[in-house]
């Protein structure tokens, strides 16, 4: 039979097994064998042999997609897991000690406690007395006497509240003129305030300034609130501009925060995005948090590049450089070691932050719970003991931090050995590929008593513009921004200082207008 028929009847043969794939491969009848030629039977087998071939890599590539798509469905997978406890997860990362435990439990006994009088638990709050008599005086129910005052009284004591109240004042200057020659006349000076001829007190100019940037209440609401009070009407635009003016009068204040930031041997950093509300083009802004025990600096950019931190850095005489494993403060540590090295001064090194690298393993704990919970329980114990460090005397607290040595070489040790058994996009191995990686920065705390184990501090400065950029939503012009920054930073330093910002800027205020230098709200705690 000529090859072409061969190939033809071949033809018609698969396409008929294609008909249906379960006979595809079914032995063929020996009968029906029988009527092919040698020629037909060799183009059968070397027909079977292609297709099992082509089937086989087939096989393979479907193989390796299923492997792909797995891997991405787990990626994917915890990537919802991490936004699912991002938006609806408890906000703690601190888990209930065995010592936590048990006052909860003590509380459910509901044990009765001595209910302290309001006048004890607020010493400081002024104490009003109240008379409480009768005008018509009773009689005795035994003997119709009228009764008369004892001189003894049953006493209560209960808080009460004032609701804010405005009032206009008419400032009349006197003019004071002369009876002799009647040739001149003087008025008495008006009183400085921080915008002269203002239709706001510095009382009030503080008092919007304050609600907005320590008790993040928008300027809208501020005007709402007034209006419930009885002052209808009050332009939030014009409020606005009364933070502009309280910034400006205080920025003396500012520049020193910013000094006082740079004399530090350790210093904290981290940045969030702030929104700018109108036309800025299309750069995103940064608001950049810096500093130390005692005060926090804030300024506001367009960028978040390193070099923000380099020009503090630069000016600074930091050593040591407290943030989390951002790109942007690496380059600003290496920039300013250029400068350093040809000014000969002491370089600077990254301390990075432990919360940060227990939080991937927390993250990662969702997928894979017995692998990323000996790390968890590793970063307890070293938690634990820094708590124990803290509470000793500063001697003593090295030799306590020493024994966390032994638990980061094994966390090491751990994810040295494992990490190659996951997928290199997982939470699990990006969570020890990055306490890996910044190990060094991660436990230079053990060897200096200065250095904090991480940078929370930092983070619960940023708390409070974070929540504020929520509530306003932004800010509307570059002055805006200006005003933010200065404000925030002498408010969050007065709670570093356990400082009242209220009393704080009073004081402050009074004193700029007497002529007196401005001062920080750590001076203001150290008076």
């Amino acid at each position: 039979m000529p090859q072409r028929e061969c190939v033809a009847k071949f033809n018609r043969v698969i396409c008929n097994a294609r008909m249906d794939q379960k006979e595809l491969f079914k032995p063929i009848p020996v009968d029906k064998l029988s009527t092919f030629s040698k020629e037909e039977l060799i183009i059968l087998l070397r027909g079977e042999q292609q297709i099992r071939q082509q089937i086989e890599k087939e096989v393979d590539r479907l193989r390796a997609s299923n492997n792909e798509l797995e891997q991405k469905s787990f990626y994917i997978e915890e990537q919802y897991i991490t936004i699912k406890n991002k938006y609806f997860g408890k906000s703690s990362e601190r888990e209930p000690s065995e010592n936590d435990r048990k006052k909860h439990l003590k509380k459910n006994k509901k044990m009765k406690k001595k209910v302290q009088l309001p006048s004890l638990r607020y010493p400081d709050a002024p104490l009003i007395e109240r008379e409480v008599t009768l005008d018509n005086l009773p009689s005795c129910k035994c003997c119709g006497t009228e009764m008369s005052d004892s001189g003894m009284t049953e006493n209560s004591e209960f808080l009460t509240a004032v609701p804010q109240q405005f009032f206009v004042i008419r400032q009349k200057r006197h003019k004071y003129r002369c009876g002799k020659c009647h040739g001149d006349i003087v008025t008495a000076p008006s009183p400085p305030r921080i915008k002269p001829g203002s239709s706001y007190s510095d009382e009030m100019m503080l008092d919007v300034a304050l609600s907005k940037y320590c008790d993040l209440i928008p300027v809208e609401r501020y005007s709402s609130i007034a209006g419930r009070a009885g002052l209808m009407d009050l332009p939030p635009q014009s409020l606005i501009g009364t933070t502009h003016n309280v910034a400006d009068y205080v920025e003396g204040a500012y520049s020193k925060v910013k000094k006082e930031i740079t004399i530090e041997k350790v210093l904290n950093a981290d940045e969030t995005p702030h929104r700018m509300l109108e036309d800025h083009g299309d750069k995103s802004w940064y608001l950049w948090g810096f500093s130390t025990r005692r005060s926090s600096y804030f300024e506001i950019h367009d960028t978040r590049s390193g070099d923000v931190a380099s020009e503090i850095l630069n000016k600074s005489k930091c050593e040591y450089l407290v943030s989390d494993v951002f790109s942007g403060y690496a380059k600003a540590v290496r920039v300013s070691n250029v400068y350093r090295k040809e000014n000969k001064l002491p370089l600077l090194k990254n301390v990075y932050c432990n919360a940060h690298a227990r939080r991937k393993f927390k993250e990662a704990a969702e997928k894979y719970t017995d692998e990323a919970q000996y790390f968890i329980e590793a970063y307890k114990k070293i938690y634990r003991l820094e708590k124990i460090a803290k509470a000793r005397p500063p001697s003593r607290v090295l030799r306590v931090r020493r024994l966390m040595t032994k638990l980061f070489e094994e966390m090491k040790e751990t994810a040295i050995e494992n990490v190659a058994g996951y997928s290199s996009k997982s939470k699990i191995a990006i969570a020890m590929k990055y306490f890996l990686k910044n190990y060094e920065g991660l436990t230079l705390f053990i060897k200096n008593k200065e250095l904090p184990i991480d940078n929370n501090s930092q983070e619960r400065q940023m708390r409070s513009p974070v929540i504020g950029r929520k509530t306003w939503y932004g800010t509307h012009s570059k002055r805006g921004a200006r005003t933010t920054a200065i404000l925030f930073s002498l408010v969050e330093s007065c709670k570093l200082n356990n400082v009242n910002p209220r009393e704080y800027f009073k004081k402050l205020v009074e004193d700029l207008h007497k002529g007196k230098e401005p001062y920080t709200p750590k001076d203001y705690a150290d008076l």
